[in-house]
């Protein structure tokens, strides 16, 4: 069986992913030196809290430059919330920071208010639904095929992913006056802006799915 790394760099909700690992029948590894990373066949990058942290750590254990080079190679790459959000170039959070830019795009905060002046409740927490986009790549697998517009997943995070490579994303979801990105696929990469593992059976088809499509199971 196939191993997959969930890449820890003291950030995230790893108990919650390893749980949602098991129970589709991922077999995984934690990874917390560059050294854990290149026998592995792919690559989940969870995560909660602050973009600039996170690429600090990242930086310091060496395995945001081995993970970019195994990405390259074609090896199979999950992102969850903070984790798609690092798979960028930049995010304004606390000053400007450089991301994993694997995908070229910028991450934004929320508007505290609307065009209409009404107060956003930030950070964007709870159920929402996503809509798919109809500019993903035709004839591609995505993990998200059991996802329908009546389907809910959990959502936590103050920040959001702007990008012009429209080609990359997968569906779209409505925050006030904000629609963002909730989640891309463009390759051997994708990722959500929500918590599949916090998501009921729809989120553990996500994680299924994604396995089954890139033959972990």
């Amino acid at each position: 069986m196939k191993a997959v790394g969930i890449i820890d760099y003291n950030l995230g909700n790893l108990f919650s992913v390893c749980q949602a690992c098991k129970e589709v029948g991922i077999q995984i590894v934690m990874c917390t030196e560059a050294s854990d990373l290149s026998s592995l066949d792919a690559y989940i990058l969870p995560g909660v809290g602050s973009f600039k942290e996170a690429m600090n750590n990242l930086r310091a254990s060496g395995m945001d430059a081995v993970l970019i080079e195994e990405v390259k190679k074609g090896k199979p790459l999950f992102g969850i919330c903070l984790g798609l959000q690092l798979l960028f170039d930049t995010s304004e959070e606390f000053g400007e920071t450089e991301g994993l830019g694997i995908l070229k795009g910028r991450v934004k905060k929320f508007p505290n208010r609307t065009p209409k002046g009404e107060k956003i409740r930030i950070p964007n927490i709870g159920w929402n639904s996503v809509e798919i986009q109809q500019s993903r790549i035709p004839g591609i697998t995505t993990p998200l095929i059991e996802i329908s517009e009546n389907d809910y997943v959990y959502f936590i995070h103050s920040y959001y992913v702007e990008t012009d490579n429209k080609e990359c994303v997968l569906s779209k979801t409505k925050y006030e006056s904000v629609n963002y990105i909730s989640s891309v696929q463009q390759g051997n990469i994708f990722a959500t802006q929500f918590h599949p593992e916090k998501s009921g059976e729809k989120g553990l088809s996500i994680y299924r799915n994604w396995a089954i499509s890139n033959k972990l199971i």
